[in-house]
């Protein structure tokens, strides 16, 4: 993948406490089979916040699940939290779809929605 390829599902992590970018997030996509998770990909968020090669350009219908480390960016900002990671499954239904899944962070809690 060059870089300016994008993966099938991509992420932007906000920390909407500080009102800035979260980078040096580590992300991992995994997708849901019979008995468990399998990688799919990982990366580590830029100084934007921002993943666009998680993997490959398109991936089948399927569950799939996004976890972003937020211990470790939360501590090196010397910052008490309460979630140690974030998790978020979604279903993939179209697999000729990009699919953007931001991600709005802060210690104490956190949102996320279907970006385009």
């Amino acid at each position: 993948m060059s870089e300016t390829t994008t993966s099938a599902v991509t992420t932007h992590v906000l920390d909407s406490s500080r009102g800035l970018p979260a980078a040096g997030i580590e992300v991992s996509l995994e997708q849901a089979v019979q008995d468990g998770w399998t990688p799919v990909g990982e990366a580590v968020t830029n100084e934007d916040g921002r993943v666009k090669r998680l993997g490959p350009s398109r991936l089948t219908e399927g569950t799939y699940r996004l976890t972003f480390e937020t211990a470790a960016y939360f501590q090196r900002l010397g910052i008490d939290s309460f979630y140690p990671q974030v998790q978020i499954t979604f279903r993939l239904a179209d697999s000729e779809q990009h699919y953007h899944v931001p991600l709005l962070l802060s210690p104490f809690a956190y949102s996320t929605y279907r970006g385009s």
